[in-house]
């Protein structure tokens, strides 16, 4: 288990956790709106912003329909691990299936990064390996920065 962070007051620390929502089975606009009203309960969790909501074409070998994909910033003092352990919760949630990889999916939850906290397990990474190869994820990390910035969250 990841030791959670405390401060020299003794808080647990608050961190950014920014997640990657994405569908592209079913309804997928209604599997990205419950996925935002599952994160934003969260415990010991604020959702502070969420993305543009935009269309991407899928990666890897398989053939499969279009995704919506959206990035939400997330104030947690959930350790990455616990927040992973969350995130499979939610896409179980939405029947959530693990059979092909890159395969199509009703909902799928990445942690792209954390403002402060890393990870490097055998089963979770942060930064996401992947954060740099994904446009559409640079373009809503830069959409969710400006948005806190200006409101002074960051």
């Amino acid at each position: 288990m990841t030791a959670r962070l405390r401060l020299a007051t003794g808080e647990l620390m608050r961190d950014v956790a920014f997640i990657a929502l994405g569908s592209n089975l079913g309804d997928r606009s209604m599997y990205l709106e419950r996925a935002r009203t599952a994160l934003a309960a969260l415990p010991r969790s604020r959702m502070l912003a969420a993305s543009t909501v935009e269309e991407t074409a899928p990666f890897g070998p398989v053939t499969q329909g279009a995704y919506l994909n959206q990035m939400v910033a997330l104030e947690t003092e959930l350790t990455p691990r616990e927040l992973l352990a969350a995130l499979q919760g939610i896409e179980h949630g939405a029947q959530r299936t693990r059979e092909v990889r890159w395969g199509p999916r009703t909902l799928d939850l990445d942690i792209v990064c954390f403002e402060q906290q890393t990870a490097n397990e055998p089963d979770l990474v942060v930064p996401h390996p992947s954060v740099a190869d994904r446009d559409f994820w640079q373009r809503e990390l830069r959409e969710l920065r400006g948005t806190l910035s200006s409101r002074g969250a960051t």
